[in-house]
């Protein structure tokens, strides 16, 4: 009897991002559930300082994750993927990759660019998908341009967020008021959102968004239930049941989300109907819009009168076990490793796809 040859699957994560640690969670999940009569798991990690660790480097410094000495890859600065032949060749042997790096460097088109350069098929959305999804004020274009419900916005740049000017504070009183909700235009995970309830806690907001981004988006906050919808596929995108975040603080910030589990995840929604079936037709139509491929997971708040506003579109949500977009499907009856199984089929496909292309 002839032996099947497992797939070689690269899993990247870690990363120079503020969302470091949350890569390092999806991927440990990842790395336990993909199917192993299919799969040889192969880690490539890179450290807070950009350093990138060949497989084995990957597996020693993931022990001290699992047994609580560390959680993270290390510290350590890195120069450059090129700096690590060992690395690189390692990973050039994959048959195909999960890149799991969130935010900045990791989901923003970056490594996406990377892997199209070394023509090694990759799970996700490609580069400008990605570049977009990462940077709300393309997204919120975007939107705009496919009709596709948001809330009221404003994108301030450099000297706007760490010195606001009088003019500047008065458009936002005016063109949104208070409360409103202050991000860095690209990032993920909640890091540096935070809300600003009067003028006295916009300059601060703004200084803390400013510190991961030179662009800060300033929304209008919205009365209503945070509802997410997870979309998968390529040419056909199908859309999840809906699941609902109920944060015990003012909003699904970064510590009720990784840090203390505060905040209580509803699969599926209690959402009626034809709300439902609203919040899924944007999700794939946003999902087209940007030009995605694989997985997403897009956010909204769902408003007492009944209306929908798209929040984002998140091109590499978090994937642990117990992550909102595995659960969602998970409630669909697709499991964990089955999802991991079509995320890479899907992958294939669109490689495949462009090949014969040229």
């Amino acid at each position: 009897m002839t032996a099947v040859t497992r797939q070689k699957l690269g899993v990247i994560f870690g990363g120079r991002s503020a969302e470091h640690e949350v890569s390092v969670t999806s991927a440990r999940g990842i790395m336990r559930q993909a199917d192993p009569a299919r799969f040889d798991v192969v880690p490539f990690g890179i450290t807070k300082g950009g350093a990138w660790l060949t497989p084995q480097e990957t597996r020693a410094r993931l022990a001290l994750v699992e047994s609580g000495e560390q959680r993270g890859l290390g510290e350590e600065p890195g120069h450059g993927v090129f700096a690590y032949p060992d690395t690189t060749d390692a990973l050039r042997d994959m048959d195909v990759v999960f890149p799991i790096v969130h935010g900045t460097t990791g989901e923003d088109g970056t490594l996406q660019g990377l892997l199209e350069m070394a023509r090694l098929p990759y799970v996700g959305s490609g580069v400008a998908a990605s570049a977009t999804g990462m940077d709300k004020e393309r997204m919120r274009a975007i939107f705009a341009a496919h009709a596709i419900p948001q809330t009221r916005y404003l994108v301030l740049r450099d000297d706007e967020t760490t010195a606001p000017a009088p003019d500047v504070l008065s458009r936002i009183e005016g063109e949104l008021g208070y409360p409103c909700f202050v991000k860095p235009a690209n990032g993920g995970s909640s890091v540096g959102v935070s809300r600003a309830r009067s003028r006295e806690d916009v300059g601060g907001a703004l200084a803390g968004a400013a510190r991961f981004d030179r662009k800060v988006l300033v929304e209008a906050a919205v009365t209503g239930r945070e509802v997410e919808c997870a979309v998968l596929g390529n040419h056909d995108p199908q859309p999840s049941p809906l699941g609902e975040i109920r944060p015990t603080t003012e909003f699904y910030d970064y510590a009720a989300k990784y840090l203390d589990d505060s905040a209580a995840l509803i699969v599926p929604a209690e959402v009626d109907a034809d709300a439902a079936a609203r919040v899924q037709m944007y999700a794939v139509r946003a999902f087209r819009a940007l030009d995605c491929a694989g997985l997403a997971r897009v956010d909204f708040f769902l408003e007492p009168d009944g209306n929908v506003k798209c929040i984002e579109v998140n091109t590499l949500p978090g994937f642990t076990p117990i992550s909102m977009y595995p659960r969602l499907w998970g409630e669909a009856g697709i499991s964990y490793t089955d999802l991991i199984s079509r995320l890479v089929d899907f992958a294939l496909e669109r490689y495949e796809e462009e090949r014969s292309r040229g």
